[in-house]
């Protein structure tokens, strides 16, 4: 199985909303960020993966099984964590893993125990005394120690504050590297994405605007500061997706940055004062103005 997830032309509409034929694959073993703003169709494609929600169109595949139809047996190897997890207030984190244990058989003890150790939480402690990050934390330990073959983690930092976010993050990274799993990854925050996931899907207004190696994404994409003089003509560069004037200054964003765009500039006259990396952010909001702009 070389996709763990595979979307084919999926689609749903609602009287306010259309998810536009989408293309979603998720390598086995990778842990995919998948990257949007609020209502931009990351819940419905999430619902739709986990059988919760069923296309309008087109063909999902997880862990091999079509969904929906084969919902049920696809669930025992998912495991779904998000921030507003529903636990159990007044049972103790030790009851929960007693729950998790006679439900699931491929429940692992030691590693529920090394999990509790590691995410600093107490057994006996009842869930109504939890933080909201000892909460996403307990979710995320009663996830994990079934051993799911596919991890979803739904906006799963929201709500916590900076220091518990990065806290969560760090110790989520630690915990997800140290397995070989396949994870989703959704959340507007792209810095959250950008610190666990290998690759990056983007999506907006109900559509993939790219989906791709992280590290090649961020290798692409940069902003060139030139010095021009005039007359200048800016000459046709791969992946331009911003240009802006200001007198004799320009400032060039491309997402297929290389040899090939300095050589075409410098031939063109311009003066390179400066080649600026993009963080994830930077590009994901370039992305969806030069999408607004084409649909303008």
């Amino acid at each position: 199985m070389d996709n763990a997830i595979e979307c084919k032309q999926v689609g749903k509409s609602y009287p306010h909303f259309r998810l536009d034929d989408i293309d979603l694959s998720v390598p086995a073993g990778s842990v995919m960020g998948f990257v949007g703003p609020n209502g931009s169709g990351k819940s419905t494609t999430l619902r739709i993966i986990m059988g919760l929600v069923h296309q309008d169109h087109g063909e999902v595949t997880v862990l091999g099984r079509s969904m929906p139809d084969q919902q049920i047996a696809a669930k025992w190897e998912i495991g779904y964590v998000s921030e507003d997890m529903r636990l159990y207030p007044t049972l103790t984190l030790a009851s929960h893993m007693r729950l998790m244990e006679s439900i699931f058989p491929e429940w692992d003890g030691a590693y529920a125990e090394s999990l509790l150790d590691r995410f600093g939480l107490i057994r006996e402690q009842k869930v109504k005394g939890l933080s909201h990050g000892q909460r996403v934390k307990a979710g995320l330990l009663m996830v994990l120690a079934r051993r799911p073959k596919l991890l979803i983690l739904d906006e799963p930092t929201t709500g916590l504050d900076p220091v518990a976010r990065r806290r969560t993050l760090e110790e989520m990274a630690a915990v997800l590297h140290d397995e070989s799993r396949t994870i989703l990854f959704s959340s507007h925050n792209t810095l959250d994405v950008e610190q666990l996931s290998d690759r990056i899907t983007f999506i907006a207004d109900g559509s993939i605007l790219f989906s791709e190696d992280k590290e090649a994404l961020l290798d692409g994409w940069r902003r060139i500061r030139l010095q021009i003089s005039d007359g200048f003509e800016l000459p046709r560069l791969p992946g331009v997706v911003e240009v802006r004037r200001n007198g004799k200054l320009v400032v060039v964003t491309t997402s297929q940055f290389g040899e090939a765009v300095s050589s075409s500039l410098g031939r063109a006259g311009a003066s390179i004062s400066a080649v600026e990396r993009l963080t994830l952010e930077e590009i994901f909001l370039a992305s969806i103005s030069a999408r607004e702009g084409v649909a303008s």
